[in-house]
């Protein structure tokens, strides 16, 4: 039972903590496996027999015993097979009193942010004895733990290859790149398990600059080859300012966890902001310097031919989205704004342009083996210019090739579309992002 204090009363929380275990490495199974004991049981859905249209579904009960289930895909869907028996599989497991802690081992091809977005607002119904709603009810994320190979994970990371081309995927229509899957399994863990060493001691030491970057509030487990994984003590270890299963938006903190602002072995944060708009021909011009030496990029556009969206800009490797992420509160309605987080409306009022309201831009880049200066200078040509800017009538009319959702970098020159960006509201082969092409 948990503690937890609202408004200076303590309240028990009594949901069943819940630890998620994600990532590409055998470390993986190791980890989860470390984790049970007395009252734990542990989940897994085995994405390898999709071409067979069934999951596999393991439950390590508290009794040791292992209970294997096939299930046929819910109208050919891994995200509907997954909600439809994950979610209410959590809700029951709660209700057994043997039960006081649940692991899950995700399926490599799984993001964590994807499935704690999916606890915490997918509802929940028929569960005998429990009202409907989601299993966020009775289940709390106590944390998320990824593990990678310190071997592969930074080529991994920063390379364009498609989950296809390494034969995993989460469906036919999973059109997710390595890159993006690793990143984000990184990005959003409250620890980390690396497993072996880099191949030297430089590599070592950029990966560990990287990782403490992407990730910069997770304690970090080294596990030699064959090691053992001492996952308990790697859970005390996570402060208590952790993510824990909460997922953003758009408008959210992009530096998470007070992350070095130095540049290690190459390695470096560049923070772009602008308080005008882009030129959108130029900005599809210049987010190739997004492409090259880069780990990931993620931010807010204001574009000039869009003047009523935000747009989110989010890149992994080889490869960059933008897509929609809702309204500038200067395009609502004051009765609209009232519906927005405090929180955001606050932040708004502190740099509110009497001409332009909260519309601005923001981007974080994480750089391993890219001048920033080159960054910068890319990004700031394709703000529009002081005459530019003098004409805004003129702005309605410019050609955008963002105009519908999109995707980098290009085929033939041309646009081309796909899955967005790291889905916050689904699991694999959805998106509440779409490209614009």
């Amino acid at each position: 039972m948990t503690i937890v204090i609202e408004r200076g009363v303590e309240v028990s929380d009594r949901r069943t903590p819940l630890v998620l275990v994600s990532g590409w490495t055998d470390a993986v199974d190791a980890t989860a496996r470390a984790l049970l004991g007395d009252g734990t049981v542990l989940v897994h859905h085995d994405l390898g027999h999709l071409r067979e249209g069934v999951l596999r579904r393991t439950v390590t009960g508290t009794d040791g015993i292992v209970r294997t289930h096939i299930l046929e895909l819910a109208h050919g869907c891994v995200s509907c097979t997954l909600r439809e028996d994950l979610l209410p599989l959590l809700r029951r497991l709660h209700a057994r009193s043997s039960v006081r802690r649940i692991v899950l081992h995700l399926d490599r091809a799984l993001e964590p942010e994807a499935l704690c977005w999916a606890i915490e607002h997918v509802a929940v119904a028929g569960v005998v004895g429990q009202i409907d709603g989601p299993a966020s009810r009775d289940v709390r994320v106590e944390a998320v733990v990824t593990c990678i190979d310190a071997a592969t994970w930074l080529d991994d990371a920063t390379g364009d290859d498609g989950l296809e081309d390494r034969g995993l995927t989460a469906g036919g229509d999973d059109e997710r790149t390595v890159a993006q899957l690793v990143v984000g399994q990184v990005d959003y863990a409250d620890a980390l398990v690396v497993s072996g060493r880099a191949a030297d001691g430089w590599a070592q030491a950029k990966l560990h600059a990287v990782l403490t970057r992407l990730a910069p509030s997770a304690p970090i487990d080294w596990v030699a080859e064959g090691g053992a994984v001492e996952a308990e003590r790697l859970l005390a270890r996570i402060p208590a300012g952790a993510r824990r299963g909460e997922v953003g938006d758009a408008h959210s903190a992009l530096l998470r966890g007070q992350p070095p602002l130095d540049e290690d072995c190459g390695v470096a944060i560049i923070e772009f902001t602008a308080d005008r708009p882009f030129h959108p021909e130029r900005l599809h011009e210049a987010v190739d310097a997004l492409l090259d030496g880069v780990v990931t990029a993620r931010g807010r556009l204001w574009l000039a031919t869009q003047p009523e969206h935000v747009c989110w800009l989010e890149s992994a490797g080889g490869g960059l989205q933008v897509a929609a992420a809702g309204r500038w509160l200067a395009a609502m309605t004051a009765e609209e704004q009232e519906s927005v987080p405090t929180a955001r409306r606050a932040m708004a009022a502190l740099r509110w342009d009497e001409r332009y309201g909260d519309r601005d831009t923001s981007l974080i880049v994480l750089v391993h083996a890219a001048d920033p200066d080159h960054i910068d200078r890319a990004m700031r040509w394709a703000l529009v210019t002081d005459e530019e800017l003098r004409n805004e009538s003129d702005w309605a009319g410019w050609p955008d090739p963002f105009g519908e959702w999109h995707e980098d970098p290009c085929e033939d020159g041309g646009a081309d579309g796909g899955p967005g960006p790291q889905a916050i509201d689904s699991l694999p082969g959805e998106t509440n992002r779409e490209d614009r092409a």
